[in-house]
């Protein structure tokens, strides 16, 4: 038994236009811009609104002012056309001349049959016929609105029973419609005046509406760098007290929290320091006894050496992150020629052999810093590159990149020759505890990922900023770049 596959039918136009426009998706505004949105459609809807309703008013006034004046003065016309008539009953042109020496010329009479007209802008032919008969047939009086070569007219019809003769009289209301048009473009701009007032308003509004807002995000950034006491100012306003409120015991309960992290690290260090102290003392009697010892315990007693070492480090390092976060830190500022300062400090690192290039710009770059805290950057950065970087790591002082004359920042670069830091984590390796995704593959030797974090600290301190990419020359390895404010002496 065989199957047909049937295809699908293809989609028709009108569920191709519904697919697109359930796909489209408007752009999200922001509550700037959806509030000055309001107030201009607001405006713009009450204008449109107040313009209608005036525009719709001043018409039916002017339309029934007309149509009133038109009756009576067909009326008044019309009794003399019947004197006229009663007078001299031969014809209606005495009646016609006297409907000229009045100023009324557009009319047209009926009588004993004949038509008589007063202009040859309105004859007979343009009576509507409903109107015809109404008034000679049903002896009514009667009105109808008709358009004549584009205008509007109001025909009149008023019988004269006595005289066996009907009258009709043309009113051309083209004047009205020049009014009106006067009117419109007079309401259009204000309308149009009106909306932009709207905007202004809306803008002057909007940012108003948006500076409570503003407020908290800069305090927010305030918090996020460091500065946990910031808080939003109390206010009148109920809804904005609420959101103040809020927002401080947020930041309160943060900075207690983070405070609270602080002490407890800065007590565990402190409490840490005297059984280490103790232990690194012993340590040292057991190095002075060391060629004593068989070769087990030789080999044990280095590794209890490289630990206790480590340990020191990690607990130094917590003390001083501690004092960053209880913002205890204090710089003692001097002028530092940077390249003589970078010499000494890898001098005492743990790589006094590495390798020093400093620029001819360089040689004469001074900066203000804490010396010591700054040493211990460079000497960082080092270890860094002597424990992950694959071999003698190399130092540069020049010159910041892009920069012109006078030069406003100085870059001290370390290179070295590891398998380098990706590009996803080379924000990550500036965080505390954080080492990578190398960090399994570690020795139990390495560091316990505070020592970038601490380099961040400082610079950030001393207003520069540290970052990481791969080297210039192509080879493998990191690049770190310390760039500090410096200035060019000596020019």
């Amino acid at each position: 038994m065989s199957e047909t596959l049937l295809d699908e039918p293809a989609p028709s136009r009108l569920q191709r236009t519904l697919s697109a426009l359930a796909a489209f998706k408007l752009p999200r505004l922001g509550l700037r811009t959806r509030i000055l949105l309001m107030f201009v459609l607001g405006a713009l809807l009450l204008a449109a609104f107040l313009a209608g309703a005036a525009y719709s008013f001043t018409r039916s006034s002017l339309v029934t002012q007309r149509d009133n004046s038109a009756v009576a003065a067909a009326t008044s016309n019309a009794g003399e056309v019947s004197r006229a008539l009663q007078s001299d009953p031969v014809d209606a042109n005495r009646a016609i001349e006297r409907l000229s020496e009045r100023g009324v010329a557009d009319v047209v009479i009926l009588y004993r049959g004949n038509w008589e007209v007063g202009s040859r802008l309105y004859l007979p032919e343009q009576i509507p016929v409903a109107l015809q008969q109404r008034v000679i047939q049903d002896a009514t009086a009667a009105r109808m609105t008709i358009v004549i070569d584009g205008r509007p007219v109001i025909v009149l019809g008023i019988p004269l029973v006595d005289e066996g003769a009907s009258y009709f009289e043309f009113v051309d209301l083209g004047d009205i419609n020049t009014t009106l048009d006067s009117v419109a473009l007079s309401l259009f701009f204000g309308g149009l005046i009106t909306t932009m007032f709207g905007g202004v308003l809306g803008w002057f509004a909007a940012i108003r509406a948006v500076r409570p807002l503003g407020e908290a995000a800069q305090a927010a950034r305030l918090i996020a760098g460091g500065r946990l006491d910031t808080r939003l100012a109390p206010t009148d306003d109920h809804d904005l007290q609420l959101l103040a409120t809020s927002f401080n015991e947020m930041a309160a309960a943060l900075q207690a929290k983070v405070e609270r992290d602080a002490r407890f690290a800065s007590d565990v260090s402190h409490e840490l320091r005297s059984p280490l102290m103790t232990l690194a003392a012993s340590v040292e009697v057991m190095q002075a006894r060391r060629p004593d010892m068989p070769e087990r315990a030789q080999t044990a007693l280095d590794l209890l050496v490289s630990d206790v070492s480590r340990f020191q480090g990690l607990v130094e390092d917590l003390l001083e992150i501690s004092r960053f976060d209880a913002g205890a830190i204090r710089l003692n500022r001097e002028d530092l020629l940077v390249a003589e300062f970078v010499r000494q400090a890898i001098a005492v690192s743990s790589m006094p052999g590495t390798i020093l290039t400093v620029t001819e710009r360089g040689e004469r770059m001074v900066m203000q810093g804490d010396r010591r805290r700054l040493a211990r950057v460079v000497a960082n950065l080092v270890d860094n590159a002597r424990l992950h970087g694959g071999g003698a790591p190399e130092v540069t002082v020049s010159e910041a990149e892009n920069e012109g004359d006078p030069i406003g920042h100085v870059w001290i670069t370390v290179e070295d020759h590891g398998p380098g830091v990706p590009a996803e984590e080379r924000e990550l390796v500036f965080e505390r505890f954080a080492r990578g995704a190398v960090a399994g593959r570690r020795s139990s030797s390495d560091g316990a990922g505070l020592g970038l974090a601490l380099v961040d600290e400082h610079i950030r301190l001393h207003g520069g900023r540290v970052w990481v990419d791969d080297r210039r020359d192509g080879q493998p390895g990191a690049r770190f770049v310390l760039e500090l404010p410096a200035e060019e002496v000596g020019v």
